[in-house]
């Protein structure tokens, strides 16, 4: 929903924000139930993501960037999650880490790699508000740890 005092930009920025925290929704999903990311994306956007002319509550978020996230990610996954174990520490693999911190390593490397038209500290942000919805503990500060390195790696400074 809308807030009438709300600029485009904002609105624009809420919607994408929506976006990610969806995304790493159905990125776990998707692990948990071994779902492709065509049928999370239709089932996201047949009963998650609603219209102004619907009644109950929904979920109001940018579909499209929603889309390019899940897609992308579950196609480049290999190569996110091969730079990701990079910036883990020697004694941590990939596969200790709690799905969800997981899929939002996943998501925040992804648009570190793929989306350089999005600023690294906005990416970086983003996902640490991300991992504050789910996380009340040292998961946020370990989110925002590794997606700045990886952020170093793979972007010009």
């Amino acid at each position: 929903m809308t807030d009438a005092g709300e600029t485009s930009s904002e609105i624009s920025a809420r919607l994408r924000r929506m976006a990610r925290l969806s995304a790493v929704q159905a990125l776990y999903q998707m692990e948990v139930s071994s779902s492709d990311a065509k049928t999370v994306v239709e089932e996201f956007r047949t009963y998650r993501f609603g219209r102004d002319d619907e009644p109950g509550d929904y979920i109001e978020a940018n579909e499209v960037f929603f889309e390019d996230l899940v897609t992308g990610i579950a196609s480049a996954q290999d190569d996110v999650d091969s730079r990701i174990a990079v910036v883990l520490r020697k004694d941590w693999k990939l596969s200790r880490l709690d799905a969800v911190v997981r899929a939002i390593l996943r998501a925040g490397g992804y648009e570190l790699i793929n989306r350089p038209d999005i600023p690294a500290p906005v990416v970086i942000n983003e996902y640490v508000n991300v991992a504050h919805a789910f996380f009340e503990n040292s998961e946020p500060g370990f989110v925002n740890a590794s997606l700045d390195v990886l952020a170093k790696q793979v972007r010009e400074t």
